[in-house]
């Protein structure tokens, strides 16, 4: 069985079409249930086809910067049905990169560009190694806020809660560039692989921009668009 219809059947097992009909869909009509069926199995073969496009192109361009052999892409489909949607990246345990998508990220997806841009931007955070990078500036972060607790005398539990502030801080601090290291990366590995990035960038007008928080986990959503622009013409 190939790859893709491997995805195929996989997706359709796990329930996207259910996943894609609304509570009460057994009041629809059989118009309008069948209409929402064929929705969803667009929505599964999309996402195969694209698994089976990028994952190639990711790892070649993982291979060719890290110096180790985790580049063998795994790509997972979150099951529960109630998970909002989401993708994010993650190591199995022997550290290979494995990129998750929720039923409800993929049965959002408008067109193969917007899929193809968020696993690319998924692959890209294994890449650039943002994981192990972030648990170190964690470490990093609880330690300085310990130290400076200790010096000003502070109970044990006033160091521990600086320590866990520390971290926090230390994860949050480079978050955002991250993402925007991570969208610029993701823009080569979606266009190498034949996907047009600022049409598939175009997803994050559909999602509430984050602004300028303070230490917000991503940044404004005009400055991801710049910097997909700018990776585009770097050719």
């Amino acid at each position: 069985m190939t790859a893709l219809r491997s995805f195929l059947a996989v997706l359709l097992l796990l329930g996207l079409g259910a996943c894609a009909l609304p509570t009460g869909a057994d009041r629809l009509s059989p118009e309008e249930a069948a209409e929402l069926r064929q929705k969803a199995d667009r929505a599964a073969r999309q996402f195969a086809e694209v698994v089976e496009t990028v994952e190639p192109v990711a790892e070649r361009m993982c291979r060719a910067r890290r110096e180790d052999d985790r580049c063998a892409f795994r790509i997972a489909i979150d099951s529960r049905r109630r998970m909002p949607a989401n993708a994010f990246q993650t190591l199995d345990i022997d550290g290979q990169p494995v990129l998750i998508f929720t039923l409800a990220l993929i049965a959002d997806m408008q067109n193969p560009d917007e899929l193809a841009f968020v696993m690319s931007h998924e692959a890209s955070h294994h890449i650039l190694d943002h994981l192990k990078r972030q648990r170190d500036y964690a470490a990093q972060g609880a330690q300085v806020y310990a130290d400076a607790a200790l010096r000003a005398g502070a109970s044990k539990a006033a160091v521990r809660r600086a320590s866990e502030m520390g971290a926090a801080y230390g994860a949050r601090s480079y978050s955002r560039q991250f993402e925007l290291d991570a969208d610029y990366l993701g823009t080569q590995i979606a266009r190498e692989a034949g996907y047009d990035p600022l049409r598939g960038a175009l997803y994050f007008d559909r999602l509430p921009d984050p602004g300028e928080k303070f230490l917000g986990s991503h940044p404004p959503n005009a400055e991801r668009m710049a910097t997909v622009r700018r990776a585009l013409a770097a050719r």
